[in-house]
């Protein structure tokens, strides 16, 4: 039976070498500069997807206001009517809300929706992102995303 003694015990109980660790580092910064580029670039094309999402379903609270109310939300009143009762004593009577289960969201770069009337195509409203550079048109990621406005 093999015999442990003080400087075997200690050799276990030391851990890993200082090259072990740069080692694993080394090999941990490899798959980051691999993999976080990719990830990255996937982020934006994601925001993106949120601000047609989100717009799809403020769009569906101002349709169901509209039916109850029986008029869209004015530029006064904005989105903000969706959480809140009108000021108008007519439209407060017929409004069954609220129409969100939470406030206006902004859009995933931290800007509020764009709501005005009338919109493109014949349609009664326009309701949008800015996309992320905040601005009107543009391309990519910093293109408007939603329900837009008339050209």
């Amino acid at each position: 039976m093999p015999r442990h003694t003080a400087t075997t015990a200690r050799r276990h109980a030391a851990g890993f070498t200082l090259l072990e660790m740069l080692v694993v580092l080394v090999i941990i910064g490899l798959i980051a500069s691999l993999v976080g580029p990719r990830l990255f670039s996937r982020v934006d094309t994601s925001k993106v997807q949120i601000a047609d999402t989100q717009s799809r379903m403020l769009r569906g609270a101002v349709e169901t206001f509209q039916l109850e109310v029986g008029r869209l939300p004015t530029a006064d009143e904005g989105l903000a009517v969706l959480s809140k009762p009108p000021a108008d004593e007519r439209a407060k009577a017929r409004w069954r809300g609220p129409y969100l289960d939470e406030a206006v969201p902004d859009d995933p770069w931290g800007h509020p929706y764009v709501y005005s009337t009338p919109g493109r195509d014949g349609m009664p409203f326009a309701l949008y992102s800015l996309g992320a550079d905040g601005k009107p048109g543009g391309e990519g990621n910093d293109a408007d995303v939603g329900f837009l406005p008339p050209q």
